[in-house]
């Protein structure tokens, strides 16, 4: 699949509107201020500071990513054409889920790596706010939604929702 939406879409194509999304969206917010945040403490030489951010930001990747993986993800690779972007955009999870594992910001070259990763995050996420997000707008039913959901909640089951 070619991206399946434009850059401008998602503001205008009322996903975001979706409960569901909306979360998404906080997490990714969450996850680059967190990001942001250690990239910023690096520039000031607070390596402790930037490593608490580090482990904060894996902590809310890897509930994030359960939640997209195992709910909207499924339900979109349901349709072949999503298949594939699917595919890249689970490949990119775990290549950032392997530096969230091993960086360790007290040594250089992890350090010199950091901000080139969170760049990467940031081009994930658009793709994901600007292509996956607004397909699945026309692509998914209410059965789809509701799936979609309940994984969501799985994935945070510390988080109460309506």
């Amino acid at each position: 699949m070619s991206d399946p939406g434009g850059s401008e879409v998602c503001h205008y194509c009322g996903c975001r509107e979706i409960s569901l999304i909306e979360d998404f969206i906080a997490e990714h917010e969450s996850a680059t201020d967190l990001a942001g945040g250690a990239v910023r403490a690096l520039k000031r030489g607070d390596i402790a500071a930037a490593q608490g951010l580090l482990r904060d930001m894996a902590t809310v990747l890897r509930a994030h990513w359960r939640g997209e993986e195992n709910g909207l993800f499924a339900v979109m690779r349901q349709d072949d054409e999503y298949t594939g972007y699917i595919e890249d955009l689970e490949r990119e999870h775990r290549d950032l889920d392997r530096l969230l594992d091993t960086a360790d910001l007290v040594d250089r070259d992890d350090r010199q790596r950091f901000p080139d990763a969170v760049d990467a995050l940031h081009r994930h996420i658009a793709k994901e706010e600007d292509g996956l997000f607004p397909a699945s707008l026309t692509t998914l039913a209410g059965d789809d939604w509701d799936r979609a959901r309940a994984a969501w909640r799985e994935a945070h089951p510390d988080v109460r929702t309506p």
